[in-house]
């Protein structure tokens, strides 16, 4: 599984934006296809450009949560392909605490990013952070 650390590496080791891009496309054409049945409008990410899926699962016992993200768009896969790197096998706890805007500062990322391209990372950042929340709430109750 890949690294936040070797992604960070290879960003610094890589001066110019079309090789950083094209270093996101190849992260997101390694990323694993979503199974078609849970390519449903209730998994959407709304706010994006492309179409992107979430599917959050919990195992409580371990305190972890697993990620499934796709979209339709090599370039937002490969987006999806870092945030992994940050959420993925997370408790839902460091999963709402994580400042992701300190990594898109670091990496400069969202001033690469069209507008709508950026909007729509932030939007999948505030949904799986939404649902890791939902799950601290129902946790609380429990």
């Amino acid at each position: 599984m890949l690294t936040l650390a070797e992604v960070k590496e290879t960003f610094e080791f890589l001066d110019d934006w079309e090789d950083r891009y094209r270093y996101i496309i190849d992260l997101g054409k390694a990323l694993p296809d979503m199974s078609q049945d849970l390519r449903v409008e209730e998994n959407l990410v709304k706010g994006c450009q492309s179409l992107v899926w979430i599917v959050l699962s919990y195992d409580q016992s371990a305190n972890r949560v697993t990620i499934q993200l796709d979209s339709d768009a090599f370039i937002v896969r490969g987006l999806i392909a870092i945030m992994m790197t940050v959420f993925q096998h997370q408790s839902p706890d460091r999963i709402v605490a994580a400042d992701v805007e300190e990594l898109f500062s670091e990496l400069d990322l969202i001033s690469h990013l069209s507008p709508t391209r950026g909007n729509g990372l932030r939007s999948m950042v505030g949904r799986i952070k939404h649902e890791a929340q939902l799950l601290l709430d129902h946790r609380a109750i429990a």
